[in-house]
C-alpha cells in the first residue's frame, strides 16, 4: 500500500473523529492527532502528509463546506454519512493546497477510501461531486478563486 494512501486514511480516521466529537473535552488538534498517531503507533513518514491533511482540513472546514454544498446540488452536508462528509473535505483541501498532486489523483484517492469506509453508494457520490468541483475550476479561462 502506498504511503501517501495510508496517511489519506489516517487522516480520514482523525477527521472522523473529530467530526462526532470523540476528542476529549479540551484536548487541541495537534494533541489529538499526536495521541492518535502514538496509539495506532503510525510510521514517522506517514505523520507529516496525515497531519496537514487533518490540519488543514479543520482550518478551513466552513469554507470547504461552502464549497462542497455548492457542489453537491440538492446535498446537505448534515444529511451526509460522516465518512463521506469527510471525504469530501479531505480531498477538496488536498486539490486545493497540494498542488504538486494531480486532482485526479486525490479524486481516484477518495473514491478508493469511500470503497473502504463508506457505503455502496459513496464512491459514486463522492466522484460526482469532487469531479463537478474540478471541471468547474480547472476549467480555461475560469476566474473561480476558490482554491486560494
Amino acid at each position: 500500500m502506498k504511503s501517501r494512501h495510508l496517511a489519506r486514511e489516517i487522516a480520514l480516521q482523525i477527521l472522523y473523529e473529530y467530526d462526532v466529537g470523540s476528542f476529549p473535552t479540551g484536548v487541541e488538534l495537534d494533541g489529538a492527532i499526536h495521541k492518535h498517531f502514538e496509539h495506532f503507533k503510525v510510521p514517522e513518514k506517514l505523520r507529516d502528509f496525515a497531519g496537514e491533511l487533518v490540519r488543514g482540513t479543520v482550518q478551513h472546514r466552513e469554507a470547504l463546506d461552502q464549497t462542497l454544498e455548492k457542489h453537491a446540488t440538492h446535498w446537505k452536508l448534515s444529511r451526509m454519512s460522516v465518512i463521506d462528509r469527510n471525504l469530501l473535505r479531505m480531498a477538496l483541501y488536498e486539490m486545493q493546497n497540494f498542488k504538486d498532486i494531480p486532482a485526479s489523483v486525490s479524486i481516484d484517492e477518495a473514491i478508493e477510501l469511500a470503497k473502504q469506509f463508506g457505503s455502496s453508494e459513496s464512491p459514486s457520490f463522492i466522484n460526482g461531486i469532487l469531479d463537478a468541483y474540478h471541471r468547474e475550476n480547472s476549467a480555461p479561462g475560469s476566474s473561480s478563486k476558490e482554491s486560494e
